[in-house]
């Protein structure tokens, strides 16, 4: 599967909470094993787009992203076990087994945050220098609880679902260059329908959502459908067409008083051969 597939993918919905001052994010779930990227792949999918690979700020933030993936799970879409890439990675071989390793995880976006979240035992380091965030909600617990929202370091070519984090000005830099584009269509945005509650940091802002809407997609389902529509309806106007025609020279032939006119010859040998078909079809049996 191409990278232009996962991106076209996960473009249909943005989260955000919020003015334009606080950040925006995508989920790119694939139920689809198959479809799933690798670290590199994922960090380079939500640059085409206009973002970054999550980074995590602040223990608020990762609630957020952790209310977030609950929601997700509990939507209905069948959304299950399925681990998501961070933006936090360590380049390079340097000390990968000694004590000084989780200090060499950096952010892909350049992010200074000091913010761990790490499961219990982990960074391994070893081969294993790309982080992802638990999603296992059906995994059995394990020492340090149940697999979810935690971070792991895994081998950088595993495939996962990912998180695209986008900046105010890469939001509003992403809105303007597509109004410029002449095949720009606003898109309508909607409330995510959760109700706000200010005890719970995740809910400081209300949420909104952009989808890609339902129009453009019965689009894509109407135009292949055009030609064979055309077809039928020409097939239909030259039954309608013959059935006049044959309708008014029967009607000529009553009227008529020769009874060698070209019409009513050709309508009498039309119903002497349907006779003659149907005596040897009776014949026959």
């Amino acid at each position: 599967m191409s990278l232009y597939w996962c991106v076209v993918v996960f473009l249909g919905q943005k989260i955000c909470y919020g003015d334009s001052t606080h950040p925006c994010y995508k989920i790119a779930y694939f139920q689809d094993l198959s479809r799933r990227l690798g670290f590199q792949e994922a960090r380079l999918a939500c640059e085409i787009d206009g973002g970054v690979l999550l980074s995590l700020e602040s223990e608020t933030e990762q609630k957020l992203i952790e209310n977030m993936l609950q929601n997700l799970t509990k939507s209905g879409l069948g959304i299950s076990d399925g681990d998501f890439w961070i933006g936090l990675w360590r380049s390079g071989e340097g000390q990968t087994t000694s004590s000084a390793c989780p200090d060499l995880y950096k952010w892909t976006d350049g992010s200074n945050s000091l913010f761990r979240n790490w499961y219990t035992d982990e960074p391994s380091c070893g081969s294993e220098a790309c982080v992802v965030m638990y999603h296992q909600p059906t995994a059995n617990p394990g020492l340090g609880g149940p697999y979810l929202y935690q971070w792991n370091d895994d081998r950088c070519n595993m495939k996962h679902n990912f998180i695209c984090k986008y900046g105010p000005d890469d939001i509003l830099e992403k809105e303007l260059g597509d109004r410029a584009d002449p095949d720009y269509e606003a898109q309508p945005t909607v409330p995510a329908g959760k109700p706000h509650d200010s005890s719970k940091p995740e809910d400081h802002f209300p949420v909104v959502v952009t989808e890609t809407g339902l129009i453009p997609n019965l689009i894509y389902v109407v135009i292949p459908t055009i030609p064979l529509l055309l077809l039928i309806l020409v097939a239909f106007g030259t039954c309608c067409f013959q059935m006049l025609h044959k309708r008014e020279a029967r009607r000529n032939c009553f009227n008529d008083s020769s009874p060698l006119s070209s019409e009513c010859l050709a309508e009498s040998l039309d119903s002497n051969l349907v006779y003659f078909s149907v005596s040897m079809i009776v014949f026959l049996r």
